[in-house]
Parts: C-alpha cells; structure tokens; sequence
C-alpha cells in the first residue's frame, strides 16, 4: 500500500528561464502565467526543455530546479528502498521512536493488502501483542514495553514522510523502479507521469 497526497511543483519558470541563458535566448520564450496565476510552458520552450531532457543529464541542469514536494505513507520495507536516492533528495517523517505509542494499533497501521489469510492471521497476532505492550507502557512507562514494540514492528508499518525532490531524481526513480516486483514502485511511477510536463521532461528515455 502506498498512500500519494499534497503534491506541489515549484520553480517551473525560474528554471525555465535559466534553461535558455547557455545560448541567451530569453526572447524566444513563449510560455505564460494564465488568468488562475499559474505559469504555463508554450510549445517552443517545450521543444527546447525535451530537446535538453534526451540530451543527457549534463545538458539538462535546468530540471534538478523543478522541485516538487509530497507527502506518502508506505510501509517501511518500501522507504527501505526509498532511501537508495539519497541525492537531491530530502524526507521528514513522522516519528516512530517518539509517537509509536500514541495511538491504538490495527491493521490499517500496516500495508497488509496482499497477504494470504494465513499471513494476516499471524499479523493479527502481532497487533494484539504490540497492542497490549502499549498500553502496558502507557500505564507503568517500563521501557521494557517500549522496546518490545519497536524492536517486533513489521516491516509492513505504514509511515508517512514530506518529501522534496527533483525532475532529475524523477528521472532516475522512473526509470529504475517502473518494473519492479512491487506494487508501491508501480503506483509512484504513476503518479510521476500525472507531473507536470513529465512525458516531455521525465519521460524522455523511450
């Protein structure tokens, strides 16, 4: 399970406008900021931005200025993964050390969408136990029972983290995870493709 929420992209005209300072061409841009305030891309500096985008990662600089940020809850084995794209990239998440006891465990805490019965017989068995070892540390503060629950978490414990990012990294997420065995990568990749402009800008390898 992957959860995709509270999507912004940023910066669009600034590094728009810097993709054309290598050869000065600021007065053949034809992009715009409509009548919402929104800054639209014209055809011409589409041609040039995907024209840059094929050439390679040294000629398109101007996309690590388009940023984006996102808020996803996922499990913990997926930001496992996640965490391999360590450049450019930034993620404060909410915290498990700190607020693990805070509130009752269930299985909506878990992404447990594709187990068999038989698995979440025994995810059940876990979340009664974390269960009781929480309320047990809301009543005597043992620290014990603060340790049982963090060290027996699943790996399927959904997190939610704000992300910050670039068309760069995008590209190279895309790329790298859109085949992957895992369901998550597949929704993310999706999601990437519903950006702005990322079919000329971030999907420029097929």
């Amino acid at each position: 399970m992957i959860k995709i929420t509270n999507t912004s992209v940023m910066n669009l005209e600034n590094a728009m406008r810097g993709a054309r300072n290598p050869m000065n061409s600021w007065a053949k841009s034809d992009s715009y900021t409509d009548e919402n305030g929104d800054f639209v891309l014209g055809e011409a500096d589409i041609i040039l931005g995907h024209k840059l985008a094929v050439s390679g990662s040294d000629h398109r600089k101007f996309l690590r200025q388009i940023f984006v940020s996102v808020d996803i809850t996922a499990p913990l084995y997926w930001w496992k993964e996640y965490d391999t794209y360590k450049v450019g990239t930034v993620a404060n998440s909410t915290s498990t050390m700190h607020k693990i006891h805070a509130f009752p465990f269930s299985r909506d805490d878990f992404s447990c969408d594709r187990m068999s019965e038989e698995a979440l017989k025994q995810l059940d068995a876990v979340i009664e136990f974390l269960e009781k070892s929480r309320i047990k540390f809301m009543e005597t503060k043992d620290v014990s029972y603060w340790h049982d629950m963090i060290q027996l978490l699943p790996s399927s414990y959904n997190q939610m983290r704000t992300c910050t990012m670039n068309y760069e990294n995008l590209i190279n997420i895309y790329y790298a995870r859109r085949n992957h065995k895992l369901a998550e990568w597949h929704t993310l990749c999706d999601w990437i493709m519903t950006l702005p402009y990322a079919a000329d800008f971030i999907a420029v390898k097929d």
